[in-house]
């Protein structure tokens, strides 16, 4: 039966047959297709503005290159170049017209027709034509010529993925400063040390938060240098690495143009075969930020055993109250921001499992699970944002020492015996930790008791700069020193 065309509804026609379109709708068939077939999450590649951006950006740049090659007419370029400057500016005001579901099969060829669609019905209004009219300007003739999924998906993959990366660069360094801040705070406050939850030496709590800084520090530079590694593209390549159907000279061209119009160093691939089935990159970014959300989950879990109590655990540290903690017991208060951001790190971390698989399930001249990458890696970006700011605003900078219960542990501790081991010998010194133990009394006491050393040795040895001292040499000045006494 013949499909007629309503006022609310224009006619499209693809491999499988006639649609009608919402006559008003920037999209066309392909991605009505994709609407129908690929219900699967919650979630739109609409929400994903970088990726839009960036697609628009590798359109522009082909069809320049395609002017150059004489393969588009200057009026189809200009109007194709000017509907992807709007949604290179404003990719968060075209959100709408990128309906599909994040999850698809096809190799992201639905994301890649969606985007011609749009952009083919942008520049056909920009000329004064009605959407649709594609025997002017047509998706695919001419807003993809010389392209393939198989080339744009993947280039402009990447170029969202290095874009999203500076959100967590922010977050990351405004923690690493709040944690230094800390450090400064907290480098008076002597509290013992522990390994495998054992009492060790003594240490402060300074160099207890500046470890967590220098720790995220070193994934900061780590994820840095590796986000350069998306700056390599098979733009050019088109199906399978080969160049077909693009003029001598396209993939250089091409190139040259999206590096002025991103401003970054892109470079071609060193094979365009193995870039446009290899997802190898991803594998890599992916782990970088795994090693991230455990060394996030690392520090929470410290906090949780730090702050622990009131009354009966660690509670060296408290952690700002955000909520009470219990719908029966009175008065509790519970940690729930480095909560969090342990149930954050779990989901990064399975993250990257799916990245793993997907990237291993290439086969031949094409990965085809590209898109659960780009939703999975996506998510972990977004989520490790989310949870580092949370934790900086909402828990780190508002953190407070317990600079008396730190103390008295010091005191009381049977690791602080190390501090005699100089002068007593190990064995010895393995001798009175034992009976410390045996019989509840501290250090003083048996070394006292067996008249090993006197009450003023042992004060000089125990005190506060002297401890200092040994853990930190000169790097805590007698202000610190003086405020601490």
């Amino acid at each position: 039966m013949e499909t007629v065309q309503s006022e609310q509804t224009r006619i499209e026609k693809d491999l499988l047959g006639a649609r009608e379109v919402p006559a008003n709708s920037y999209y066309g068939i392909h991605t009505l297709r994709a609407l129908d077939n690929f219900k699967i999450s919650t979630h739109t590649v609409g929400e994903q503005v970088n990726f839009i951006k960036a697609l628009a950006q590798v359109k522009k740049a082909s069809a320049q290159a395609n002017f150059n090659f004489g393969k588009l007419d200057e009026t189809a370029s200009k109007a194709i170049q000017a509907a992807c400057d709007q949604l290179i500016q404003h990719p968060e005001k075209w959100s709408y017209s990128f309906p599909s579901d994040v999850f698809q099969g096809g190799a992201g060829t639905s994301i890649n027709m969606n985007s011609n669609e749009v952009i083919a019905n942008i520049a056909l209004e920009s000329l004064g034509y009605e959407k649709g009219r594609y025997d002017i300007i047509h998706p695919n003739d001419h807003v993809n010529k010389s392209q393939s999924t198989n080339d744009v998906y993947p280039t402009a993959l990447r170029l969202a993925s290095y874009y999203s990366f500076d959100a967590l660069f922010v977050q990351m360094n405004n923690l690493i400063v709040s944690l230094k801040l800390k450090a400064s705070e907290f480098q008076h406050v002597l509290k013992m040390g522990r390994t495998q939850l054992q009492d060790a030496v003594p240490m402060t709590l300074g160099q207890e938060f500046h470890a967590f800084a220098t720790l995220l520090n070193e994934d900061l530079r780590l994820i840095k240098k590796t986000r350069e590694l998306l700056l390599e593209i098979n733009l050019g390549a088109t199906a399978i690495g080969t160049g077909v159907n693009t003029p001598h000279g396209y993939a250089v061209k091409v190139n040259e143009y999206l590096n002025e119009i991103t401003g970054l160093q892109l470079r071609g691939a060193e094979d365009y075969v193995e870039a446009t089935s290899d997802c190898g990159v991803f594998i890599i970014l992916s782990s970088t930020l795994k090693r991230l959300a455990v060394k996030l989950s690392k520090i929470c879990n410290d906090l949780r055993l730090l702050s622990s109590g009131p009354r009966t655990g660690l509670w060296e540290i408290r952690l700002p109250e955000m909520q009470a903690g219990s719908s029966i017991m009175p008065a509790k208060v519970n940690p729930v921001i480095p909560e969090v951001v342990n149930q954050v790190a779990f989901k990064v971390i399975g993250n990257d499992l799916t990245i793993t698989f997907a990237a291993e399930a290439g086969q031949l001249q094409l990965n085809v699970m590209e898109p659960v990458i780009a939703v999975s890696l996506n998510e972990s970006l977004d989520l490790l944002v989310n949870a580092i700011k949370t934790l900086n605003e909402k828990c780190i900078q508002g953190i407070e020492a317990n600079e008396k219960t730190c103390f008295d542990a010091v005191m009381r501790s049977v690791g602080i015996i190390t501090l005699l081991d100089p002068i007593l010998g190990h064995s010895k010194c393995d001798e009175i930790g034992k009976q410390c133990i045996a019989e509840n009394k501290t250090i003083q006491e048996v070394v006292l008791e067996q008249g090993l050393l006197t009450r003023e040795q042992l004060d000089k040895i125990f005190s506060f700069e002297n401890m200092i001292s040994e853990i930190a040499g000169q790097n805590y000045d007698e202000v610190h020193i003086a405020k601490a006494g």
